[in-house]
């Protein structure tokens, strides 16, 4: 059969269309044996490298091998399931993977993500689940709006109870949308509340960097801590059905959230009955930091506030100060000092070392852990 002229050109006219749009691509690709593939078209670049700190093995990069049409590829694994963030770098250019939609968000900038099925405990599950929000408050203390990520447990919305509250702060360079996203901390408490480990509760995870900046060490104002106090622990009492008291009250961090967490809750003891110190500890007061890291000015921690360090009202009613670190973090140093200075002052500490270094390796592990032991 003869195919009418005016098809064919159509026809012809599509295929050149075709021909020249770029091939189906599928980045990152998770197989079942939880090995990813990770791929990139750019026919130009003459070196590219998947970028990604928490992947075991790829602290450096890891080089790909450039394939028909331009497009590079490289398979890691089989990674530990978790979430994972990574780059890419092409010839020098750092960029997101444009295949792939899923993010998270750090201070100054976003890296893409690939969440890895195979741990029953950060794998999302057929249980009820909470709900994650990105709430925008006033923060009288710096005159300008701000933004938390807010977690409610099941069923929170259609009912009438009141809820504990837990208050989650994250590292240095990292911010509030961080623990809900590579942490999955929503996650977490999700499978943890359906398996009746842990009280349902409200996690309240706010941005702990006041300016782009990063970190500002002990010593001088800390404009986060007056946020806090002033102005996020107030909204959240507000706005959120929540059980008021020292009691139902808890903090925890990690790396600078865990500096934020001494910082804030050793001198408002009598606001939270729980503290959690995940590789961290008084940063730039004990031991060795990363090069460049700042380094603490003025009076000590313990000598600023010694008062409350030896204040026996408060410490009768904290019923839990846990700290968590990995053997080959930069910042044991740091742990090992600071639980020593609190067991001086008569604190009593559960301290726990494992494997492992500064990584979400270990910050979702302690997370899981330290959890089910609040509120009970």
């Amino acid at each position: 059969m003869r195919i009418p002229r005016r098809l064919a050109l159509a026809l012809l006219s599509v295929a050149a269309v075709l021909a020249q749009q770029p091939p189906p691509i599928v980045s990152p690709d998770v197989s079942a044996d939880r090995k990813v593939t990770f791929r990139l078209l750019a026919s130009n670049a003459e070196s590219v490298k998947v970028m990604g700190g928490d992947m075991p093995g790829n602290n450096q990069g890891t080089a790909m091998t450039k394939g028909e049409k331009g497009i590079w590829e490289v398979t890691v694994g089989p990674l530990p399931g978790g979430a994972y963030r990574y780059t890419f770098n092409a010839g020098g250019l750092t960029m997101l993977d444009p295949r792939n939609p899923s993010n998270s968000e750090s201070n100054n900038n976003v890296w893409s993500m690939v969440t890895v099925p195979g741990d029953d405990r950060f794998d999302t599950k057929q249980v009820p689940h909470g709900a994650v929000a990105a709430v925008t408050y006033y923060s009288s203390e710096l005159k300008r709006h701000r933004r938390m990520t807010i977690y409610t447990p099941p069923g929170y919305e259609g009912g009438k109870d009141k809820y504990p509250v837990f208050y989650l702060l994250h590292g240095a360079s990292d911010s509030d949308h961080s623990w809900s996203s590579v942490g999955r901390a929503g996650v977490i408490l999700d499978n943890l509340i359906a398996e009746k480990k842990a009280k349902p509760m409200i996690m309240v995870m706010p941005a702990g960097h006041t300016n782009a900046g990063g970190f500002r060490v002990p010593g001088g104002a800390d404009e986060f801590a007056k946020d806090f106090v002033t102005d996020i622990m107030p909204y959240v009492d507000k706005h959120y059905r929540v059980q008021t008291g020292r009691a139902h009250r808890a903090i925890a961090g990690l790396s600078m959230g865990g500096n934020q967490t001494l910082a804030v809750g050793i001198p408002h003891l009598d606001k939270f009955a729980y503290l959690g110190v995940f590789s961290s500890g008084l940063i730039g007061e004990f031991g060795p930091t990363r090069p460049g890291a700042p380094v603490r000015q003025g009076p000590s921690f313990e000598e600023t506030h010694k008062a409350e360090l030896d204040n026996p009202a408060t410490k009768k009613g904290l019923k839990l100060v846990w700290f968590g670190i990995g053997k080959d973090d930069f910042l044991l140093k740091t742990a090992e000092g600071t639980v020593a200075m609190l067991k001086k002052h008569g604190f009593d500490v559960t301290y726990k070392e494992t494997a492992g270094g500064h990584t979400w390796l270990n910050w979702r592990d302690y997370l899981a852990e330290f959890a089910p032991k609040l509120f009970q």
